[in-house]
């Protein structure tokens, strides 16, 4: 077949070197300027590295896009990760139209942090569809969907890098496949099963050591590894990775003020952990990322910083000590 690959980034450049390897017919590659001083993008430098034509526009919703699109008399137009908008009268120039990737099950999550979120409400499943593109957000008819399970200690990285983003490469293939065959389905997405969530940025991962412990963790979890579930340590933003739950199951399991550094495991550089106290259990990290990019172990943070066992966590100056201390 083909196809135009419009996307961004490494699961564009995946899903452009999956069609590739197949023998597909590439005729050419759409992608959004990078900005100043930003990474190069994989999938323009994939399509450079393959002498590929490569459109870098400004968008997509004007004369240029759609001149050049339809230039290319491709059969189908596949979105794998697409961040500018595409109207409808774009999408719909290829003579089977496009398809696009979303890692949600659609009609739910729709939004740029479909996976982050999950996470943070506690599903225990979540998965990927692929859609019809049209005007709305998310919001075009399925062409199909695959699901994975959500364990209790997932996070955003193995969620999307262990399952989501080559389970979407795949998925990609199939779909442009039954479509050129003739024999995919399309259905409609139920409005009444419909969800929107917002980015997942900052504002939103910011710990509340007030919550429960079963909020806490998924909102850990949820944003590790970006943008990073923060705190306040001494007046600095500190970022806390690899969550794990401890519920207390009874009154003697409630080991201190919510807030409150209940444990602390190992210490130094190459090993330690830290438990924090809260509303129905406890919460354990293992890693924290400073506001200067430095990577430690959550005993070997705390103790840098002077921190131990009763210590609230979360403070905005250094806590005083006594002489005795």
């Amino acid at each position: 077949m083909r196809i135009a690959i419009l996307g961004q980034q490494a699961f564009g450049k995946a899903v452009l070197d999956a069609f590739l390897a197949r023998g597909d017919d590439v005729a050419a590659v759409f992608c959004a300027p990078e900005k100043p001083g930003a990474r190069p993008d994989p999938l323009r430098l994939a399509a450079e590295e393959k002498g590929l034509k490569l459109y870098q526009l400004p968008n997509l919703t004007g004369p240029e896009a759609a001149d050049a699109l339809r230039a290319l008399e491709v059969d189908l137009a596949v979105m794998a990760y697409v961040l500018q908008f595409a109207p409808q009268g774009f999408v719909t120039i290829p003579k089977h139209g496009a398809i696009c990737y979303h890692p949600s099950l659609l009609p739910k999550y729709r939004g740029p942090s479909s996976i982050n979120w999950p996470i943070i409400r506690g599903e225990t499943e979540t998965g990927l569809t692929i859609f019809r593109p049209n005007d709305g957000l998310d919001e075009g008819d399925i062409v199909l969907q695959k699901r994975t399970p959500i364990s209790a200690d997932d996070t955003l990285g193995t969620v999307y890098f262990d399952r989501l983003f080559p389970m979407g490469v795949q998925a990609m293939l199939e779909a442009a496949d039954l479509i050129l065959a003739g024999k995919h389905r399309e259905e409609v997405q139920d409005e009444a099963q419909a969800s929107y969530e917002g980015w997942c940025r900052d504002p939103e991962a910011r710990i509340n050591w007030s919550a429960h412990a079963q909020q806490v963790h998924n909102l850990i979890r949820g944003c590790d590894p970006a943008p990073g579930a923060w705190t306040l340590v001494q007046g600095e933003k500190v970022r806390l990775h690899d969550s794990h739950l401890i519920p207390a199951r009874r009154f003697a399991d409630v080991q201190g003020k919510p807030g409150t550094i209940a444990g602390i495991g190992g210490a130094g550089i190459d090993g330690g952990t830290a438990w924090i106290a809260l509303q129905g259990g406890m919460v354990e990290f293992t890693r924290v990322r400073t506001a200067a990019g430095e990577k430690l172990t959550a005993a070997a943070f705390l103790q840098s910083r002077g921190l131990g066992i009763g210590d609230r966590l979360e403070s905005e100056e250094t806590p005083l000590r006594t002489a005795a201390e």
